[in-house]
């Protein structure tokens, strides 16, 4: 079996959609399939990770064909908003091509159940949830950064953090009055800032944030940033899955959640801490509790645990199986 594994606009797209194209690579080396990563129409499965023009045109002809075509649903319309410059006008117009796009595709994989219950609101193609999974090979050895990444920059245990691209969407206004109201605990955020595409709220809230808040640009080694960070919190309003929350498990550490559908799995005093509502004071108490280090050494022993199911080893057999089955 022969796998074209198309990810449009791969050299354009970042963040947690690549981390996720990734996986997958990685996941089909383990699995011995011969794969491309060009589209092709010579193969036994298009799997397309973005359906974008070039991608649709392959589709159209692939089904023309009798090949299969596989999507994944890493782009939805309440996902795309509160993401960078103009994405909320675009936001709109997306959900209708969506619909479409997505429809060209013989089965769907979607990161997680909540982006399936979104995805069957656009179409009736089959889906199936396989887990954008955690490398944890990857994460080998972060303990060891610790000290340089907390003199790099400035911070003194527990540290509160954050990775991924700054952006609204995953709760920017929350993490920063955090802060301000904290001023006691340093906060971090370890991701691209890329303030050009920023729209003018989310730049003023990044430019006005208090000392004890940092954004750190482009982190060279994204070990280091779990090796600085003790306490994972989370305020994203809308997420698909959240790979870097699977990365903060993995590594031991104790997250804290809006409690959202997407983390409906999360057990709230086991394996995390949840936060109802919009507000901040609810993530100021939990903050608060986290302070003590026997429960941060609890919760984050348990998140390890649970991360275990998410691995690149397990999530494998299950892209393994849906290939066998369009074919």
């Amino acid at each position: 079996m022969k796998i074209s594994h198309y990810f449009e606009f791969e050299d354009h797209v970042t963040g947690g959609i690549r981390e996720s194209v990734v996986h997958q690579r990685k996941m089909l080396d383990r699995l011995n399939l011969a794969y491309t990563v060009e589209p092709s129409l010579e193969a036994d499965v298009l799997h397309c990770n973005l359906m974008g023009p070039r991608s649709v045109w392959y589709a159209k002809r692939a089904r023309s064909r009798g090949i299969p075509v596989v999507a994944n649903t890493h782009v939805t319309a309440e996902d795309f908003g509160d993401s960078f410059r103009f994405t909320n006008a675009l936001a709109k117009p997306l959900k209708p091509y969506l619909r479409w796009a997505y429809g060209l595709a013989d089965a769907l994989v979607c990161p997680s159940a909540y982006n399936r219950g979104l995805i069957e609101t656009y179409t009736d193609t089959p889906t199936r949830v396989v887990s954008n999974g955690v490398d944890r090979e990857k994460l080998e050895g972060f303990e060891s950064l610790e000290a340089a990444y907390r003199e790099r920059y400035d911070l003194d245990p527990p540290t509160v953090f954050l990775v991924g691209h700054v952006i609204k969407r995953k709760g920017l206004e929350t993490f920063v009055e955090l802060a301000r109201r904290l001023p006691e605990l340093d906060f971090a955020w370890f991701g691209p800032l890329d303030l050009s595409l920023k729209g003018r709220e989310t730049t003023a809230l990044i430019e006005e944030s208090p000392e004890n808040c940092t954004f750190t640009g482009y982190v060279d080694d994204i070990r280091g940033a779990y090796a600085a960070g003790d306490i994972f919190c989370f305020p994203t309003h809308e997420e698909n899955e959240g790979i870097a929350l699977l990365e903060a498990m993995t590594a031991g550490k104790p997250v804290l959640v809006r409690d959202i559908e997407t983390f409906s799995w999360l057990a709230d005093g086991e394996d995390s801490l949840k936060v109802a509502g919009s507000g901040v004071s609810g993530f100021e108490d939990a903050l608060e509790r986290l302070t003590d280090p026997e429960l941060r050494s609890r919760l984050g022993t348990n998140a390890r645990r649970r991360s275990e199911e998410f691995s690149l080893e397990t999530v494998a057999d299950r892209y393994q199986s849906l290939y066998e089955e369009v074919v």
